[in-house]
């Protein structure tokens, strides 16, 4: 009720985990194949009138599918050059028609390192 009285979007968000390979071309260190355990977090932002914004098993729903399709496969064999970065941007449009909120995309390459949309 606070965050809509400030007309505030509240923000939920889950975190999925996936293990992929991949190698980065021409890259000195990165050239050679691979594998990492790819941390996942969507976040949606809106209203939760009616006490929640979205149920977290429609949330869960919608990433797992998407996230099955590369879980213990090679990057490389759907782009071109699977950065983090790219791999984030190829996340992102795969979930769009999923998810029907404002979301983000945080995609973490092992420890440390990570990009958003």
């Amino acid at each position: 009720m606070y965050a809509r009285r400030l007309g505030r979007a509240m923000r939920l968000g889950i975190t999925e985990y996936i293990d992929a390979a991949h190698h980065l071309p021409g890259h000195e260190k990165c050239g050679r194949l691979h594998g990492h355990t790819y941390q996942v977090d969507v976040t949606i932002e809106g209203d939760h009138r009616g006490g929640m914004v979205l149920d977290f098993a429609d949330l869960k729903k919608a990433v797992r599918e998407t996230l099955l399709r590369y879980d213990h496969r090679d990057w490389n064999d759907v782009l071109e050059y699977p950065s983090v970065e790219n791999i984030c941007e190829l996340l992102q449009k795969d979930l769009k028609p999923m998810v029907k909120f404002p979301f983000h995309v945080r995609v973490w390459e092992g420890h440390g390192k990570w990009a958003e949309l």
